[in-house]
C-alpha cells in the first residue's frame, strides 16, 4: 500500500476524531471506536489511512495492536500550517499598508 497525503487523510471528520483520540491516549481499535458512530472495522480502515499518511504508529501488544500519534507527522503538519499562517499575515499586513497609503493621499 502506498502513502497517503496527510491533508487528504485529515479531510475526513471521522479520521480527525480518531486522530484526536490517539493524540490524547494511545489505544486499540476497540478503545478508539468507543462512542464513535462507525463500526470497529471502519475505525480500523480509517487508522490504516492515518498510518499510511504518517500520522499514527502501531505496535503489537498481546493480541491487540495499539495505535499512537506520530509526533514527526504532526510536526510536519504544524510546520505547513505555520507557513500558511505566516504568509497570510504578511499578505494582510501588505494589504493594510497599501490601503493606508492609498487613503492617506
Amino acid at each position: 500500500m502506498g502513502s497517503v497525503d496527510t491533508w487528504a487523510a485529515l479531510g475526513d471528520q471521522t479520521r480527525r476524531s480518531i486522530l484526536a483520540r490517539v493524540v490524547r491516549q494511545p489505544g486499540s481499535v476497540t478503545d478508539l471506536a468507543r462512542d464513535l458512530p462507525v463500526s470497529r472495522p471502519a475505525v480500523s480502515q480509517h487508522l490504516g489511512v492515518l498510518l499510511r499518511a504518517g500520522l499514527v504508529d502501531v505496535r503489537p501488544h498481546g493480541r491487540q495492536r495499539i495505535y499512537s500519534a506520530r509526533l514527526d507527522g504532526l510536526a510536519s503538519l504544524r510546520g505547513e500550517l505555520e507557513a500558511f499562517w505566516s504568509e497570510a499575515l504578511r499578505n494582510l499586513k501588505r494589504v493594510a499598508e497599501d490601503d493606508y497609503h492609498h487613503t492617506g493621499e
